[in-house]
């Protein structure tokens, strides 16, 4: 037996149809009210940051000052001395390290300033020479300067702030990062 037509479902009306339709999404003002609360959060926990970054700062600085000292070393005994690490404009304006031979001077490596750090050398020099054997003095052809240090810090800070690193640099070519900027053992 077949069935007839008239017991077909019937479609649903229209209305039926539109509402079933879901919106997806969000209102701008949920979007506003998120906005805002993020806003808040980030101004809260901003200035939290700010020792965080202070401490990268330095710690980046004297690293990079670690290395070239260490590279200065292992050039000067490649080279046979004539080697110089040179801060001429200060410590916290960058530096270089450079070769002289037969009056002639070439730029090995050049470091740029560390943004907002301060750099001080223990005596105030600004040029440091390594001799052929990579021992580190202050006076060019000079004995090796035992106790030379350099503080770093940040900018507007004490020297034994929590951020402030000091290198101490041995005659031998050792170098010792001293957290707080405390005095060299």
């Amino acid at each position: 037996m077949q069935a007839s037509p008239s017991a077909r479902p019937t479609p649903p009306p229209v209305a039926t149809r539109v509402e079933k339709v879901r919106q997806h999404g969000f209102t701008a003002i949920e979007l506003m009210v998120v906005v805002a609360i993020v806003a808040v959060l980030a101004a809260l926990a901003g200035p939290s940051f700010t020792p965080l970054i202070e401490r990268w700062r330095v710690r980046d600085a004297a690293e990079s000052l670690t290395s070239t000292l260490y590279y200065a070393r292992s050039e000067a005994i490649k080279r046979g001395g004539g080697i110089a690490i040179d801060a001429t404009g200060g410590w916290d304006q960058g530096w270089k390290v450079t070769h002289t031979e037969n009056a002639i001077t070439t730029d090995l490596k050049v470091n740029t300033a560390p943004p907002k750090i301060v750099a001080t050398h223990s005596n105030g020099k600004f040029v440091l020479y390594v001799d052929r054997w990579g021992m580190l003095s202050e006076t060019s052809g000079g004995a090796p300067s035992p106790g030379m240090n350099l503080l770093l810090k940040p900018t507007g800070k004490l020297d034994t702030d929590f951020s402030a690193i000091r290198l101490c640099i041995g005659a031998g070519g050792r170098i010792a990062q001293i957290k707080q900027g405390a005095a060299c053992p």
